[in-house]
C-alpha cells in the first residue's frame, strides 16, 4: 500500500482496489524473471560464508546474517536468499529459521573439494541448472561469443519475457566467463563445452593457494574432430601473451579475418587454439596441409610464418596473404598478391577496417573458385609436382 502511495500522482491518494492492482503488476513483473536475479558470484559467496560459519551444518538465519554484518528483512539480503535457492546453493527462504546449503552447494564452496568436480558443480549451477541459460549455450556453444542484439534476440526465442532479456543475457554472460566456460582463444571470447572446460583440470586437485581456481585453456580443437573442408588455418605472428605480436595477431583476427570469413562458412582457427603457441605440432601441420583455405599474415617477418607458408605452398592448395604496411615483402612471396593493411597510427587503421574485410572477402571469394589456380614459386617451377597427405 505505501508502495502504491509513492507512486500516485502528487496530491492523490490510490484507492484500495488500484493499490492491490498495483501490487499485483509488481508481482507478475517480478515472476516473470525465470532466472535469478544475480549472477552466481554473489550468492556464491552467501553460500561460502554460511560453509565457513557452520561448518557445513545449518545456520540460523537471523545468525548467518548477523555475522554478515547485514539486516536480515532487508530487501537486498532477501534477494540474497532467494538467488541462492534459485542457484540450487542453499534451502530455505526469506523466513526460514535455518538457512542449509545444498550438497551441490557445499561442495561449490569447499576449498578441499577436487578441482574437476567443483568445476563441474559450478558450471551446472550456474548454466545447466538454469532452464533459460541451458537453451542459450546449446545454442552458441563452440561459436564466438554473439554480439549482445543477437543474444537479445535468442533469450526471447527461449522465452524469456522482452522485459528481462537485457539483463538475462548479461547474468549469462558474467556467469559463463566465472566458471570458465568462456575464454578468450585466437583473439574473440568463445563459448566452450563442458569437456573442454574439465579436460584442463586435475581430477584430484584441490582450490589452494597454490593451485586456485583459475581456469585457462590452450587446447580447443584436435586434428581427430577437425572438419579441414570448413577450416581456415590462420599463419601468423602469434607471440608471448600480452606480445605486440600478440596483440597484432588477435586485432587482425578479430576485426579483419574473422568477420570476412563469415560469409563463406569457415571456421578460423589459429595455432594457440590448438597447442602452445610458436610449436609446430602434428596437428598445425594437418591445419597447413588439409584445411580448405590458409590465410598467412606476413607481419613481422616471423620464421615460423614463412616455414608454414612454404608448406602451404608445397600442397597448392588456397592462400590469402596479408601483411602490415610497415613490413617489407620478402623477394620470394612478393610476386602473390597480397594485402597490406595500414597499422600506422588508430586514426589509419579504423576508418578502412571495412575495407580491409572487404578486400581480404574478395581474395578469399576468388582463391575458393574451382578452377582458381594457386600460383607459387613452387608451382611456378614444378607445375607436375604434387603433394599426397
Amino acid at each position: 500500500m505505501e508502495m502504491a502511495r509513492r507512486m500516485a500522482p502528487k496530491g492523490e491518494t490510490p484507492k484500495e482496489g488500484e493499490a492491490s492492482k498495483t501490487d499485483a503488476e509488481l508481482k507478475k513483473r517480478r515472476s516473470q524473471r525465470s532466472f535469478p536475479a544475480s549472477t552466481l558470484e554473489e550468492p556464491l559467496e552467501f553460500a561460502r560464508a554460511g560453509y565457513r560459519i557452520g561448518s557445513g551444518q545449518p545456520v540460523k538465519r537471523l545468525t548467518l546474517f548477523d555475522q554478515l554484518a547485514k539486516s536480515p528483512e532487508s530487501s537486498s539480503s532477501r534477494q540474497l536468499i532467494i538467488n541462492a535457492g534459485k542457484y540450487g546453493l542453499t534451502k530455505g527462504g526469506v523466513q526460514a529459521d535455518n538457512i542449509e546449503l545444498t550438497a551441490d552447494g557445499q561442495k561449490a564452496v569447499d576449498e578441499q573439494a577436487p578441482l574437476r568436480e567443483q568445476a563441474r558443480i559450478r558450471a551446472n549451477l550456474a548454466i545447466f541448472g538454469i532452464e533459460p541459460f541451458q537453451k542459450l549455450y546449446d545454442k552458441f556453444v563452440g561459436n564466438k561469443l554473439p554480439a549482445h542484439a543477437v543474444l537479445i534476440d535468442s533469450a526471447k526465442d527461449v522465452g524469456i519475457d522482452s522485459a528481462h532479456a537485457a539483463e538475462a543475457v548479461d547474468t549469462f554472460v558474467v556467469n559463463l566467463r566465472f566458471v570458465g566456460l568462456l575464454r578468450t582463444l585466437s583473439g574473440a571470447e568463445r563459448i566452450i563445452n563442458l569437456d573442454m572446460l574439465l579436460g584442463d583440470l586435475p581430477s584430484n586437485s584441490s582450490v589452494t593457494a597454490e593451485r586456485p581456481a583459475v581456469l585457462t585453456s590452450t587446447s580447443i580443437v584436435t586434428s581427430e574432430h577437425a572438419q579441414f573442408e570448413s577450416a581456415c588455418f590462420y599463419i601468423a605472428p602469434i607471440g608471448q601473451e600480452g606480445s605486440e605480436q600478440r596483440k597484432h595477431s588477435d586485432l587482425f583476427l578479430g576485426t579483419i579475418v574473422e568477420p570476412a570469413l563469415e560469409t563463406f562458412g569457415l571456421r578460423v582457427i589459429r595455432a594457440d587454439a590448438i597447442d602452445k603457441p610458436g610449436v609446430i605440432t602434428r596437428q598445425v601441420l594437418d591445419y597447413i596441409m588439409k584445411s580448405r583455405l590458409v590465410v598467412a599474415d606476413l607481419s613481422f617477418h616471423n620464421p615460423n610464418v614463412f616455414y608454414e607458408l612454404a608448406l602451404r605452398h608445397a600442397v597448392k592448395l588456397p592462400i590469402v596473404q596479408i601483411i602490415r604496411t610497415g613490413d617489407s615483402m620478402p623477394f620470394d612471396v612478393n610476386q602473390m598478391r597480397t594485402i597490406h593493411i595500414d597499422t600506422t597510427d588508430i586514426y589509419s587503421f579504423a576508418p578502412r577496417i571495412d575495407s580491409y574485410r572487404a578486400e581480404v572477402a574478395n581474395q578469399v571469394r576468388r582463391a575458393l573458385e574451382p578452377d582458381h589456380v594457386v600460383d607459387t614459386p613452387i608451382s611456378v617451377y614444378f607445375p607436375n609436382m604434387t603433394v599426397n597427405v
